[in-house]
């Protein structure tokens, strides 16, 4: 009776399980038609061609959008007087899009008079494979600049550049939750993602002087055994990944993202090797890229390769190490190394690999290190938004093969990551435990209470 029971209780905690993952399941795209995946939780922002009604976005959340090839597309800030604010924009072009070089969009920040606080740009570049493209702008309360400080209104502009329309015959790219907009058919709109991130200030001033002298020499790549880890499809979705050796797949289109955690001090650097086809039919230029963001997504360095059939290897240049002060850098690298927190490396094999040495999919291993020291951070005043977000907090615990979690699923993001679908089997395998603990409970006391009878009914035979 309690093995039935026992039974039960096990299916039907199961069933449930089930019940709880399937229909939240993502259909996901076959490998040789890559998409973007957007966040779960992201929100819809219709794109308006000027001002007057433009969506507002609210710091910490996640926008979905999406901008024709004539238009400029508009959306609403409405920030305080203390705050630095970061807008990164990720454009995805159609899968198959006929491209040029100069194909891709600009990102501006601007006030309410019309004046510009900051801008940025990006191009496909002359690969000419569709890919997530992401710039970014921002409103930042710098000493000495003495525009956009003031609280108020303020405006993100995003608009296409080149001359090519991108048209082509894909006919989505979200694999993320949100509704799919419905004039994308023909190709020539992209989809949009638009990340606001608030940075707060700090509670007393800090030091405004860049560091002159860091280790600029290039690092030795790690030479542990690989371990396998799936890149995600989007920022959402990249797979954590510490220092060590990863190994993933990557088929020519696909575009893979893996994010570290940068603490204060530290230094990162990354390489990127691409396995041998198993045919040689010429050369391909510009065959593979690999970019580095900062948590709030603006491009730090990027290296690529050409491609000849035969394994390639790529390192990104040595970067300074993270540090607040940075920020008052002139130039980048060493401006955009001014948070802690999860760093993105974003490798893209182009699609024209395809055509010269197949399908593939090809083997792909990086190479993660971290140096310099661990520093205590610049002390904010308050949390900025989302909270915690220039933070890198406790790591993923590593499992016996050395690498993270997100290597040992395969996941991207620990043992359940960032996927609901595993999340729902997480936390219905912690209520199968709870469910068959109950019943081993109830079954073990009733068996005590048995034997406890027997013992009195042996004693006392007349009773």
């Amino acid at each position: 009776m309690w093995r039935a029971v026992v039974r039960s209780a096990v299916v039907g905690a199961v069933l449930c399980v089930a019940s709880a993952v399937l229909p939240g399941r993502v259909a996901v795209a076959a490998p040789d038609v890559p998409s973007y995946a957007f966040a779960d939780d992201v929100r819809s922002a219709p794109a308006t061609t000027g001002t007057t009604g433009a969506a507002r976005l609210e710091p910490g959340a996640t926008y979905r959008s999406s901008l024709r090839a004539e238009d400029k597309a508009y959306y609403r800030l409405e920030l305080d007087g203390m705050s630095d604010v970061y807008v990164s924009v990720t454009a995805i072009p159609r899968a198959g899009a006929a491209l040029s070089a100069g194909d891709g969009i600009s990102v501006s920040v601007q006030d309410a008079d019309s004046v510009t606080c900051s801008s940025d740009s990006v191009t496909v570049g002359t690969a000419v494979s569709p890919q997530p493209l992401t710039a970014w702008g921002a409103r930042e309360l710098l000493p000495g600049k003495g525009l956009c400080r003031k609280a108020g209104t303020y405006y993100v502009v995003v608009e296409r550049t080149g001359t090519g329309t991108g048209s082509g015959t894909g006919t989505g790219t979200g694999s993320g939750s949100g509704e799919e907009d419905t004039d994308l058919s023909d190709g020539r709109t992209w989809d949009l993602e638009l990340a606001p991130v608030s940075e707060a200030p700090l509670a007393k001033a800090a030091a405004t002087r860049v560091p002159e002298v860091w280790d600029s020499s290039t690092p030795t790549p790690p030479v542990d055994e690989p371990v396998s880890v799936r890149g995600g499809a989007g920022f959402a979705e990249a797979a954590a990944v510490e220092q060590g050796v990863r190994s993933d797949e990557i088929v020519p289109g696909q575009t893979l993202f893996y994010k570290v955690p940068v603490d204060w001090g530290q230094q990162l650097s990354a390489t990127v090797d691409l396995g041998s086809a198993q045919k040689n039919s010429g050369y391909a230029v510009d065959a593979l890229e690999m970019t580095l963001y900062n948590p709030v997504r603006a491009s730090v360095k990027d290296t690529g390769i050409g491609y000849g059939g035969s394994q390639k290897s790529a390192s990104l240049p040595p970067v300074p190490p993270v540090g607040y002060a940075n920020r008052y850098a002139p130039t980048d690298p060493t401006k955009s190394l001014r948070f802690a927190g999860s760093y993105y490396l974003v490798v893209h094999l182009a699609a024209q690999v395809a055509d010269r040495f197949g399908e593939g999919p090809y083997g792909l291993t990086l190479r993660v290190r971290l140096g310099g020291s661990v520093q205590a951070g610049p002390g904010y005043a308050r949390q900025s938004v989302p909270r915690g977000f220039f933070d890198v907090g406790a790591p993923d615990p590593v499992p016996s093969g050395g690498g993270s979690l997100a290597g040992a699923d395969a996941s991207g993001d620990g043992a359940s990551g960032g996927d609901p679908a595993m999340k729902a089997v997480a936390v219905g395998g912690i209520g199968t435990g709870s469910v068959l603990l109950m019943v081993f409970g109830v079954w073990t006391l009733t068996a005590r209470r048995r034997a406890a009878q027997m013992r009195v009914n042996a004693q006392n035979p007349t009773a």
